[in-house]
């Protein structure tokens, strides 16, 4: 970040609200002209700040209602048991987030199913027969209460 400067962080944090503003929308918020704020944006994308252009979906409106946080603890740790339990959940679309994690557990899972029976059939299914599992301990999400970027 030791090249960016507050026009920078104005217009990352345009673009994290609404991926698909364009140079001219974020030049007139800003009152600039489009060409440096293409500039600025190629630059940052070019300095890797900018990593990828991605969209949100409401889960709840394509009957994904339960949103899940599962803590894994393995059986063994060296190296090649923990490769192969982050390459085999890679395999399991209902995880859309996973973490190596300092703590009580090893790992820590975001899925995102249906229900509470579809959760059941993925615990049973799915994640009970990945090899080296010692433990899990799932929490399920009540309310959201609050998702942000981080500069928000």
């Amino acid at each position: 970040m030791e090249n960016m400067d507050p026009v920078d962080l104005k217009i990352l944090k345009i673009l994290v609200k609404d991926g698909l503003a364009t140079n001219k929308e974020i030049a007139a918020q800003l009152n600039l002209t489009t060409t440096p704020v293409h500039e600025r944006v190629k630059r940052l994308r070019r300095d890797g700040i900018i990593d990828k252009y991605t969209i949100e979906l409401n889960r709840k409106h394509l009957n994904r209602n339960l949103l899940v946080f599962c803590n894994v603890s393995l059986k063994e740790h060296a190296f090649e048991y923990l490769e192969r339990f982050e390459k085999d959940i890679q395999t399991l679309p209902e995880v859309v987030e996973c973490y190596c994690i300092s703590g009580g557990s090893d790992f820590l899972l975001k899925i995102i199913v249906a229900d509470i029976d579809d959760y059941k059939s993925f615990i049973l299914n799915k994640l009970s027969i990945l090899p080296n599992i010692a433990n899990t301990q799932s929490q399920f999400v009540v309310k959201d209460v609050k998702q942000s970027s981080i500069l928000d």
